[in-house]
């Protein structure tokens, strides 16, 4: 069975409930959007992300009550080189949503959704220790897997494959 071309047009997603809702409160917090393989990817604006996330929570409907995990890609040496993602998860609707947000090399900084997610604290630690991506306003920003001393993020990709020596 072939599978169905991904659609990344915003205006044929538009009916999605989660793009809807996003494109009602602040149509230029959405940069872009995918739907493949039954999955939707939403791209957000980084300034507009952490209010995206209280709307998509506290909408009636919608309720992605969970944080299911924050990751991060580096694409060194493109620019921009970082892209944040979210995998938010609906409880009552058992559905899963993946927000994407891009920053650049030079100035890797995003809002901490901890203040939405408590949950959020370990994982943007993580994303911290590896990639060194900065969360503005994160209760503890510190070191969780490598040793406070550790130089660098060992998942750049610039990173020495040895370490600093």
């Amino acid at each position: 069975m072939a599978l169905e071309p991904a659609i990344t047009d915003v205006t044929l997603l538009k009916d999605r409930p989660e793009l809807a809702a996003l494109l009602a409160w602040n149509t230029s917090a959405v940069t872009g959007a995918k739907f493949d393989r039954d999955e939707l990817t939403i791209w957000l604006d980084r300034i507009a992300l952490r209010q995206a996330c209280l709307t998509l929570k506290n909408h009636p409907q919608l309720s992605y009550n969970a944080l299911a995990d924050i990751t991060c890609v580096d694409w060194y040496p493109s620019q921009p080189r970082f892209e944040v993602v979210y995998q938010l998860f609906s409880i009552p609707n058992k559905k899963y949503l993946r927000l994407k947000v891009k920053l650049s090399g030079e100035d890797a900084n995003i809002d901490s959704l901890v203040p939405i997610w408590p949950g959020a604290n370990f994982f943007e630690r993580e994303v911290f220790d590896l990639f060194g991506v900065r969360f503005d306003e994160h209760p503890n920003l510190a070191r969780i897997m490598m040793p406070e001393d550790w130089e660098g993020h060992p998942l750049r990709k610039d990173y020495p494959v040895e370490g600093y020596r």
